[in-house]
């Protein structure tokens, strides 16, 4: 029996296992997403998945919320009708409109289009609350530099990378000639998938801004979880007919769209959430975002290998450059954080920390 010393124990469990966690949640991210496209191309409706995804997930939620709600001994205040009533936004926001914005998205492009444009998530959240006077930006301080000029990179590449095609790099499918292809090079389907990716990440930013004005408010994140999940299935319930009233689409049928609803739910809601709070407490919040660009490297292989996606150089370059800000914005609010009080309770957090250290958790 191999034994390990209380040295390389901690080793092991605070610079090894944290790596290995987050390497497979990005992998099984992208897994999802790729899953889901795939659902999508076998006529699958994206509001389908979304309503039986958060109806499975709001299930799983419902026994651990009821355990933990009776065992917390110090309990928060009583609900008031204006948390409520926020809960009900950061519902329409993080869950009802974020997702049927990504996944739209993802129909029309592909989850590389996502995986780059989730990396706009710090940019926006920085942009946003600078917006609401959450943030401010002081020319003099190089963290601020830093996060304003990281936000105008980011910005760049997805532009770059919704707008332009250029030549093809690898193609698993039929040839195309893509010599002399400028702005706009991208067939009309991707680009307006790349708008609406966008949209979908102004509303995670501004989601982002009132949850964690909501947290500050009220201290139990699982019963703000809870909450807003509950009314964002309710809401998508309540659009689902409109939005796709064959009924013959909601019958699902073994296949990819019904593996696609249940490994995505027990995914996102068993093990993702779980693995990231825990990856949070031992390496913090930095340490999470920075695996954030290896998804879109990750979604290109998956999308060639499994989807016959094929990658062009500005799908390259554009990426790449939203990596450069993503990490640029990320660099100065590690500075800025590392200016701050260092509070003596280990896995504690400073109310008064940059917001931009919350990235867009939604459950997609």
């Amino acid at each position: 029996m191999i034994s390990m010393t209380t040295d390389e124990a901690w080793t092991w469990s605070n610079e090894v296992m944290p790596f290995v966690a987050m390497l497979m949640i990005t992998c099984l991210d992208m897994s999802v997403l790729t899953i889901v496209k795939a659902a999508m191309n076998d006529g699958m409706s994206s509001i389908v998945y979304i309503v039986y995804h958060d109806a499975l997930g709001i299930l799983l939620l419902l026994p651990t919320f009821i355990i933990g709600f009776f065992r917390n001994a110090g309990r928060p205040p009583p609900l008031s009708f204006r948390l409520v009533f926020r809960f009900f936004i950061l519902g329409l926001l993080g869950l009802s409109l974020y997702q049927l914005l990504t996944y739209q998205g993802i129909g029309y492009s592909s989850p590389t289009m996502a995986s780059a444009i989730s990396n706009l998530s710090p940019a926006n959240t920085f942009l946003i609350a600078v917006a609401f006077r959450m943030e401010k930006i002081d020319i003099r301080s190089s963290s601020s530099v830093a996060k304003l000029l990281g936000t105008i990179i980011t910005i760049s590449g997805a532009m770059l990378f919704t707008f332009y095609q250029g030549s093809e790099i690898f193609n698993t499918g039929p040839s195309q000639d893509s010599s002399n292809q400028l702005l706009l090079s991208r067939p009309s389907d991707w680009i307006f998938g790349g708008l609406i990716l966008i949209a979908g990440g102004i509303v995670g930013a501004i989601w982002n801004v009132l949850q964690s004005a909501t947290a500050r408010e009220y201290p139990d994140q699982r019963t703000i979880v809870f909450f807003f999940i509950l009314f964002g299935t309710i809401q998508c319930i309540a659009v689902a007919p409109f939005l796709e009233p064959d009924l013959n689409a909601w019958v699902l049928q073994p296949g990819t769209g019904m593996v696609a609803v249940v490994f995505g739910t027990v995914f996102s809601v068993v093990f993702r959430n779980t693995a990231i709070t825990w990856c949070l407490e031992k390496k913090g919040p930095v340490f999470v975002a920075m695996f954030s660009p290896l998804s879109i490297v990750i979604a290109v292989i998956m999308g060639v290998t499994f989807l016959g996606d094929s990658l062009h150089l500005g799908s390259a370059i554009g990426a790449a450059i939203v990596a450069a800000g993503f990490y640029t914005v990320m660099w100065g609010q590690a500075k800025e954080k590392s200016k701050l009080p260092i509070t003596d309770e280990p896995g504690s957090s400073d109310q008064t920390a940059p917001l931009l250290s919350s990235t867009n958790e939604s459950n997609c």
